[in-house]
């Protein structure tokens, strides 16, 4: 049964991202924000159908620790679960992502046009350089900054090396850094077919001032909490 539904889920994402894709192409000239809340839709739909068809639910704890202006959302990588909900949990995002991303038929399309600020990764210095630059363009633009700090998807259980974007980010722009902890991928696992039902908790912790601060400072602060957390998440399944 569990595959049957996996396998109509999968289908019916196909098609309407090809959909949307197209559909999300007509709204190029819209302004920025405008245009990121219309998007958002196809993230709406796609939690909507894994609720139905797989029963994923979430929750989310800490929503009064969210700060008042555009900030840099720190998180936790596991699954492309986190990528798609965290459109309806937070302010509008804009995505550090690696820019190779943006060459993906449909998706990749839609998702340049949710305003991302796109780097290449083997670039060293440089790309750190980028993502300063355009990290300081969206703050100023109204939307949050959204880094998975581990930069990949990590199974659970597992921790991977925090890299120092979006701390320095956070520093130099001299906003908050917002931690976030879940446990996305008991659920929905990592390049994995087959997801399964339960309740994601979704853990937003106490913004981390950055003012005065050197980036190293903030990414280990950053790093404590989300590790703490996710030793004391609850089970999802």
């Amino acid at each position: 049964m569990i595959f049957l539904r996996c396998a109509l889920f999968a289908a019916i994402q196909a098609v309407t991202t090809v959909v949307f894709s197209f559909l999300i192409l007509l709204a190029a000239p819209i302004p920025r924000l405008p245009r990121y809340r219309l998007i958002t839709a196809w993230g709406r739909f796609v939690i909507w159908l894994a609720r139905v068809l797989l029963g994923i639910r979430y929750r989310i704890e800490g929503l009064e620790h969210l700060p008042t202006v555009p900030s840099v959302v720190l998180a936790k990588h596991q699954s492309a679960w986190e990528t798609i909900a965290f459109q309806q949990i937070f302010p509008p995002l804009s995505f550090v992502l690696k820019r190779e991303l943006l060459f993906i038929p449909f998706f990749g399309w839609g998702l340049a046009l949710f305003s991302p600020i796109a780097i290449d990764r083997a670039a060293g210095r440089e790309a750190l350089k980028q993502i300063e630059e355009r990290g300081k363009q969206r703050l100023d633009q109204g939307f949050w900054v959204l880094i998975f700090p581990e930069g990949t998807r990590m199974p659970p259980g597992e921790r991977g090396r925090y890299q120092i974007g979006g701390a320095w980010l956070a520093a130099k722009a001299g906003v908050p850094a917002v931690p976030v902890a879940h446990n996305a991928g008991e659920l929905w696992p990592k390049h994995a077919f087959i997801k399964y039902p339960g309740t994601i908790t979704v853990r937003i912790g106490p913004p981390i001032a950055t003012a005065g601060r050197k980036p190293a400072e903030v990414l280990a602060e950053t790093e404590a909490w989300i590790e703490a957390q996710m030793e004391q998440l609850p089970g999802a399944r």
